[in-house]
């Protein structure tokens, strides 16, 4: 470890040691990294993602509070209708003449259990190919949730959910305009039958399946937005961070951490998930339009160029911006750009400016290819140099 790294980590632990961190000088520090050593990313994202407070004091009560309101949802949505709950100290609920599986009602559990099912099952599939070209979301966690496999109670997992229902896939409508297609050419090919995953042990569950809990949990939560193919794009590099962080304390604690953490980041960037508000000012269209209004005025020749070739910031921006680039680079730079994203005062500018960068560092090969080499590009980015896209974004910046 080189003396420059070592006195980085000691800068960012005497922020971190005061009775009040200093929210500016924190922000500082990580916008050009922060360390991975010590479980430093992990507590600097909670403070800056608004999940832990700027007292310490004040971190073991919220934490231990959090993490038992998780626990509540657990219980209160992980449950199929007539599963007896003695263990939870209520009453059984037996199908009945008045709510039974084929009750027509809106308001029938059956109903709702049905209607979850739909949302579970896309869950499901796009958990399952989660960062496919690591390992990490198929190798069992080593805190799974005690409280759903339990063999003394009667929880079912999602997963055995998911295997019984008789639904299929196709019922499920909630595709985001032009997020169908997720998968960037740099992700290996995930297996897709269910079949082609490693079985766990009884008593062990993978990490992709905590992933599902989460982004289920959050859906039922949110009834207005639910699940959008995408989300699990964004709750994955948060939970990968979290479940690796060398404080076991903390890491036994991931999969609330990290709830808690997505529900304050998609507050942020919910809009780009919803589809009536695209052209609204907050909406998606509105970010993809400023990214090329922001090129045209520092690259007016690149931005001609483009609009000449007819190349719509829609046709490679949307998932840049929508997915935070989690689909355009390897786990690893995914994370140290969220690094600087997260720090920064105006985070989802500084994205714009991040990708107006990365059109401005392949200007030259934009300039000579036609639209189909073009489009190859910008859907395949070539340039794997993190720093250098970021040192160019804050070029941007600092500039305007």
């Amino acid at each position: 470890m080189s003396s420059l790294h070592k006195s980085r980590i000691a800068d960012f632990q005497d922020v971190l040691k005061e009775p009040t961190i200093a929210l500016e000088k924190l922000q500082e520090l990580s916008f050009s990294g922060i360390p991975c050593e010590g479980g430093l990313r992990c507590l600097c994202w909670k403070i800056l993602l608004n999940y832990l407070p700027l007292e310490r004091a004040s971190w073991t009560s919220i934490l231990a509070k959090q993490r038992e309101l998780y626990s509540q949802f657990l219980r209160e949505m992980i449950i199929q209708p007539g599963i007896a709950k003695a263990n939870m100290g209520v009453s059984r609920e037996d199908v009945t003449f008045e709510d039974h599986p084929l009750n027509p009602n809106p308001d029938s559990r059956w109903n709702t259990y049905f209607k979850d099912n739909e949302v579970l099952l896309q869950i499901d599939k796009d958990v399952r190919r989660l960062c496919p070209d690591i390992s990490f979301f198929q190798r069992a966690t080593e805190y799974p949730c005690l409280l759903i496999l339990d063999p003394q109670n009667e929880f079912e997992t999602l997963r055995k959910r998911v295997e019984q229902t008789t639904l299929k896939s196709q019922t499920v409508a909630r595709n985001r305009s032009g997020v169908t297609n997720m998968s960037s050419p740099h992700k290996n090919v995930a297996p897709s039958s269910l079949n082609e995953y490693e079985v766990l042990p009884n008593g062990c569950e993978a990490h992709w399946e905590v992933v599902e809990r989460i982004l289920f949990i959050y859906a039922k939560l949110n009834p207005g937005i639910a699940y959008v193919q995408g989300m699990n794009e964004i709750v994955g590099p948060l939970y990968y961070t979290f479940a690796t962080d060398p404080n076991s304390e903390w890491k036994e604690h991931a999969e609330a951490d990290t709830f808690f953490c997505f529900t304050n980041l998609m507050a942020e960037i919910r809009d780009n998930f919803i589809k009536s508000l695209d052209d609204s000012q907050c909406g998606i269209t509105y970010k993809m339009e400023k990214v090329y209004s922001t090129l045209k005025d520092k690259d007016m020749e690149l931005y001609l160029k483009l609009q000449e070739q007819n190349i719509k910031p829609q046709f490679f921006a949307f998932r840049w911006l929508t997915l935070l680039l989690s689909q355009e680079f390897l786990l690893p730079d995914v994370i140290r750009i969220w690094d600087s994203l997260f720090a920064d005062n105006s985070r989802f500018d500084f994205l714009l400016l991040v990708c107006c960068a990365m059109l401005i560092l392949i200007r030259e090969q934009l300039l000579e290819g036609d639209f189909t080499v073009n489009m190859r590009l910008l859907q395949d980015y070539p340039i794997t140099d993190i720093c250098q896209i970021l040192q160019k974004a804050k070029e941007l910046q600092d500039s305007q």
